[in-house]
């Protein structure tokens, strides 16, 4: 089996994993004796970086007309209606309008599923895992709290006041550097998935790009290495119906086992 291998990449430090086995060997040489929490992010392009869908877009229309848009829709459709900006900005990711959040997990398995799941479709692409010290990178905003080392504020904390969608909105010529958040597991996806957050301001700074990089390790899953990965997953429980206990995964699996 290939070893992991380190090379450098600006100031991002990046390992190449070529299977499971060599996942658990990086996290434990890059997270001994470390004692905060570390969340992950698999992305189908190595190439990509760490920016939001919606500061991808030049020329996109406010987030407070994208909201106005999505409410005036989707208002009768959600169970409960949700109370805050934020609560909304959940349901917008949720189905997949552009926000200034990015999806991570409390689980390396669960980011490097979303990291090979999409081999087929991407065939000649190198993946990649991210790993994310969410405090450190919080430390580089200014949040900083002296009497818990590692820190994460919650969305319904002071620190995210100014991230809000009123807050951009009226404070154009602010500009904060993105923070790691955690937010309430209010439905059955984000809690399958140990969803956690990270958020941007309106800088489209890559996470990887903030201070000195010491935050995030990049890990680099080869393009013939993907279905292997997905294969080894299987056999360990992680599925498309674990990611997404819905009704549509039980027959998106049914429907590719008869192909």
């Amino acid at each position: 089996m290939p070893k992991a291998r380190q090379v450098k990449v600006s100031a991002v430090v990046v390992k190449d994993i070529c299977s499971i086995q060599d996942l658990l060997v990086v996290l434990e040489e890059d997270n001994n004796g470390y004692g905060g929490s570390i969340w992950y992010r698999g992305q189908a392009d190595l190439t990509w970086g760490l920016v939001p869908g919606y500061l991808r877009f030049s020329n996109a229309p406010s987030e407070s007309t994208l909201l106005k848009r999505f409410k005036q829709s989707a208002a009768l459709l959600v169970g409960t209606t949700p109370g805050k900006s934020f609560d909304w900005l959940f349901w917008m990711q949720h189905y997949g309008v552009p926000t200034r959040l990015l999806d991570w997990s409390e689980s390396p398995l669960v980011a490097l599923y979303f990291a090979v799941e999409g081999w087929r479709a991407h065939p000649d692409k190198d993946a990649a895992l991210w790993s994310l010290r969410p405090s450190e990178l919080n430390k580089k905003a200014n949040i900083n709290n002296v009497n818990e080392e590692f820190f994460i504020p919650s969305f319904d904390d002071e620190e995210l006041e100014n991230y809000t969608v009123e807050s951009l909105g009226s404070r154009t010529r602010t500009t904060l550097m993105p923070v790691a958040t955690i937010a309430t597991r209010n439905n059955s996806r984000i809690q399958a998935q140990h969803g956690v957050f990270t958020i941007h301001h309106n800088d489209p700074i890559g996470i990887e790009g903030v201070g000195d990089s010491s935050h995030v390790v990049k890990y680099k899953i080869p393009a013939d290495r993907r279905d292997f990965i997905c294969k080894q997953l299987t056999l360990l429980g992680i599925t498309k119906f674990q990611m997404f206990p819905e009704l549509s995964s039980i027959g998106d699996i049914i429907k590719e086992s008869l192909s």
